[in-house]
């Protein structure tokens, strides 16, 4: 529900911007893109052609510009980059988190990295090297070093006036990190316990020692994951020392959510979830051929399978009506099956301890669905070509399709993941092939042994 009103509201102030842009009034454009988040007008920039996207992108508040930038696409911040010149580039981004600002350098040309460390303090730049030391979906990368820490030795009393010096607290700050001497992470303390709390009271009677730290070179999935279950807004992040480093906050783990779900959604069909959704005729075909080039090799082999029931084909027409039936039907539930497999392995919820159960559960569905609608198909068949022998043929073969559809499913996601492909890019090519291949070998197969003999 809320995900709906959320594209509404964006529908709505696209069509809004689109009707001010058309007017050729600039200053009602500023106002609306100025009433908006960084992240909304990051989403609008997404949604508009790259002419009018450069008008907008011009008329952001220039304090935003750095933020905006977090929040679009990689070909969407290479454009905006593109319009901007390297001064403007510098004063964009330098007050970012460090985290962010981590997303953001690899995609700034060199000479504007150069100019952003040097604007850099000694400590902030250590950081920001540090957390680029660490590959990327990883937990070091998505961390901010900019933690607030108190030792375990000191009063509450101690600790306030620490905080009042300080003057200023990181964003999302919910909890401070107790450490030792060493650094080393002891627990976590509320803020609201510290408010509530008696002056006196000594930090380590307070400590709340029961959230596990996030190991640096834990996945971004995994840290997804864990976020889910505890219902964490911040998590500090360790290395193998117990050090802690840095901390991983939920509007990270929020981005990194959103990231796996259009991947998902986009990978299914060979697409990248960074393409820009106006990009040039030439990249986008590009990407796309390749795709499509795979899928015509594998109809080919699925062409070359019906060709060899050739004379089958010319003796019982029918069968050039019904093929479509078998292989789409097969194709449909094994879409199913894989969207729900493509869904387990990526929260960690499919392993090699239940692939088994899966795959009998599956097939056991696959068995119940296929004898029930290769009955209805059967007696329609009956019913339109009058050949009882053709009814029981094609029910005959749907079943079987389906249920070669349910282990393709639970199968090749599997597969590809112990293979180390990506099982959301790479699975539904090799199911269409499986169930188109699969599908006409079986109904004409069964028909030329049942039809013409």
């Amino acid at each position: 529900m809320a995900e709906a009103v959320r594209h509404d509201k964006t529908a709505r102030q696209l069509r809004l911007l689109s009707d001010a842009l058309d007017s050729g009034r600039l200053g009602p454009v500023r106002r609306l893109v100025n009433t908006l988040s960084p992240a909304e007008i990051g989403n609008l920039l997404e949604s508009l052609p790259p002419a009018k996207r450069t008008v907008v992108w011009g008329l952001v508040d220039a304090e935003d510009d750095g933020e905006v930038l977090v929040h679009v696409g990689d070909e969407v911040r290479e454009s905006l980059l593109a319009e901007m010149d390297p001064d403007e580039i510098v004063a964009a981004v330098e007050d970012l988190d460090i985290d962010d600002l981590a997303d953001l350098v690899e995609d700034l040309p060199g000479t504007v990295i150069d100019e952003v460390l040097k604007s850099m303090d000694r400590e902030n730049r250590d950081r920001l090297e540090q957390v680029l030391s660490y590959p990327e979906d990883t937990a070091g990368r998505l961390m901010n070093p900019d933690v607030v820490t108190v030792r375990a030795d000191t009063t509450v009393d101690v600790v306030l006036r620490y905080l009042r010096l300080r003057g200023e607290l990181p964003e999302h700050t919910d909890h401070l990190y107790v450490v030792s001497r060493r650094h080393q992470y002891l627990g976590r303390i509320a803020l609201s316990s510290l408010l509530t709390c008696e002056p006196t009271d000594p930090i380590n009677k307070l400590v709340d020692g029961e959230q596990p730290a996030i190991d640096v070179d834990e996945s971004a999935n995994e840290v997804a994951r864990q976020f889910s279950d505890h219902d964490w807004l911040s998590a500090p992040v360790v290395d193998d020392g117990n050090v802690l480093l840095g901390r991983i906050t939920i509007d990270d783990v929020v981005d990194i959510i959103r990231d796996r779900a259009e991947h998902q959604a986009l990978g299914a069909a060979g697409l990248d979830e960074d393409e820009d959704l106006f990009s040039p005729i030439r990249r986008a075909m590009r990407r796309r051929l390749i795709w499509l080039t795979i899928n015509l090799a594998t109809a080919f082999l699925a062409a070359s399978v019906v060709g060899q029931f050739e004379t089958t084909i010319e003796k019982v027409v029918a069968l050039a009506v019904l093929m479509p039936i078998v292989a789409g039907m097969g194709g449909n539930a094994g879409t199913q099956v894989l969207a729900l497999m493509v869904r387990g392995l990526a929260l960690g919820q499919v392993g090699a301890s239940n692939v088994g159960v899966l795959m009998w559960k599956e097939v056991r569905l696959a068995l119940l669905n296929g004898l029930a609608l290769g009955t209805l198909l059967g007696i329609i068949v009956w019913f339109w070509f009058d050949d009882l022998q053709l009814s029981l043929v094609i029910a005959t073969a749907l079943t079987l399709n389906m249920l070669f559809a349910a282990t393709a499913g639970v199968m090749v996601p599997v597969t590809l993941k112990r293979l180390g492909f990506d099982p959301a890019l790479a699975s539904s090519i090799f199911l269409t092939t499986v169930t188109d291949v699969l599908g006409f070998f079986t109904f004409l197969g069964l028909a030329t042994l049942v039809l013409l003999h």
